[in-house]
């Protein structure tokens, strides 16, 4: 299918006749593919590829694998997500006086499915931070929490919602990342859907819905905070001007974020929007895919955050007995809070355990921490969020290595060989890297994989 003719017209207005050409040009070409590592898997090795010069755990590669068929993306050993998106990340670590300046961060992110600059995020604050992912569609929400589950950090919690709602946490982020749902004319060498949808309502449409947006998640930013804004557009009307309109409504709330240096090899072009600093990604210009990006900071100084009033307890505290039995599941049980919510434990890093209460009570949080799973008798029945979690214990029950084609039959829930395993609870791991749960009873293996990631090509 053809570009949009009006999408070229105004692309040529925009930019120029000469580089609006080689724009339209690079996207009838092929499109990128990178991944992020995952440092904080044991057993996940580091994929091959070329270094993303703004990413460390960033790679890219010279043709696209079938991930899916891949037991290492399913275990959360790395995530699949554009070299130009993966700015997002190298922004707040820039902007907050480098990457060691981010952990123990509260970020905010908006409009966070599928998940790609959540788990970034997510690596960057460490587990002493927290970063709340909220997405107002519940479809596309469920499968960030699965993303989220996979990347196994356990210091997010995914939220689905409003930005309406997320205003309600006012001045308690330490950064607020809107990565703002556009036209997606930067998804368009990737998507005929994408072509097929574009127009230039749909374009004015969005530029209303990303002020909006903007402006309330804006209110849930600590004086001094940082605060991004992205979409996957080129359109000036979706990009700068909405950045013009929000600085017109926030007017001294607004100022300069420090600045972020990007090497002129990188082919990332810099500008100014008032002021916020911006930076485009055009696939002519960068091996990667159409972007853009803005920063700049809430005014003034932080000051004492103050929690929301909690109307509702969602959150309960288990029993010792309980604990004791989740904390041997566990590396570092001394680290984490253990807690009920309706009929599932969940585990969460100690020291952002109130964080998550004040959450639960006034958003709608759809997952947290990690899940546990249920206690039946004294012992656990684990959720296969826990095998994915990388704090998981590798004591707790016998860990199984094996081969590819078995683990391909364990992602797709098929039956196995029970030899392998011991009776019982077995973990089931390819390359060290932990998948999923077994239970064997007899000669007969119980696959525990969730129905819901299970692999159905």
């Amino acid at each position: 299918m053809p570009l949009p003719e009006r999408f070229v017209e105004r692309m040529r207005r925009e930019l120029g006749a000469a580089e609006a050409e080689a724009l339209c040009a690079a996207m009838e070409r092929e499109a990128s593919t990178s991944v992020r590592w995952n440092a904080a898997k044991r057993g996940a090795a580091k994929p091959s590829g070329r270094e993303v010069p703004w990413s460390p755990q960033g790679r890219r590669l010279d043709e696209r694998p079938a991930f899916t068929l891949d037991p290492d993306f399913h275990g959360g050993a790395y995530y699949v997500q554009e070299a130009s998106s993966q700015f997002a990340g190298y922004i707040l670590s820039q902007a907050a006086g480098g990457a060691d300046r981010c952990r123990g961060m509260r970020v905010l992110d908006m409009c966070a499915a599928p998940g790609g600059k959540t788990t970034h995020y997510a690596s960057l604050v460490g587990r002493e931070g927290l970063v709340v992912a909220n997405e107002i569609n519940r479809s596309r929400a469920a499968v960030l929490a699965d993303n989220v589950r996979k990347w196994g950090t356990g210091n997010v919690a995914v939220t689905c919602g409003d930005s309406a709602r997320a205003a309600m946490l006012s001045e308690w982020f330490d950064a607020v990342a809107v990565d703002a749902p556009c036209s997606g004319e930067g998804m368009f060498r990737k998507s005929e859907e994408a072509r097929a949808q574009w127009s230039e309502a749909a374009v004015s449409m969005c530029a209303e819905r990303q002020v909006e947006i903007a402006l309330n998640a804006f209110r849930a930013l600590r004086r001094g905070g940082i605060f991004i804004y992205s979409t996957c557009t080129f359109n000036r009307t979706e990009d700068e001007e909405v950045l013009r309109r929000v600085a017109a409504e926030l007017g001294d709330e607004l100022c300069e974020s420090e600045s972020i240096e990007a090497n002129p090899a990188w082919g990332v072009v810099t500008g100014r929007e008032g002021v916020f600093r911006t930076f485009r990604f055009f696939p002519h210009r960068v091996e990667g895919e159409g972007m853009f990006l803005a920063v700049a900071r809430r005014a003034g100084e932080a000051g004492r955050v103050r929690d929301p009033r909690v109307r509702r307890s969602v959150l309960s505290p288990v029993d010792s007995r309980t604990a004791r039995e989740l904390s041997r599941w566990v590396a570092d049980a001394d680290a984490m809070r253990f807690m009920a919510a309706g009929d599932t434990l969940y585990g969460c890093y100690a020291d952002r355990y109130d964080d998550v209460a004040v959450l639960a009570g006034t958003l709608a949080v759809i997952y947290s921490g990690v899940a546990m799973g249920q206690v039946f008798k004294g012992a656990l029945r684990p959720d296969g969020a826990l095998a994915l979690f990388a704090g998981v214990s590798r004591d707790a029950v016998p860990c199984r290595e094996v081969s590819q084609e078995e683990a391909l039959r364990f992602l797709r829930k098929q039956d196995m060989d029970a030899s392998g395993f011991e009776q019982g609870l077995n973990m089931v791991t390819r390359g060290g890297l932990p998948l999923g749960f077994v239970k064997r009873v007899g000669a007969r293996v119980n696959n525990m994989y969730p129905n819901s990631l299970r692999i159905l090509k």
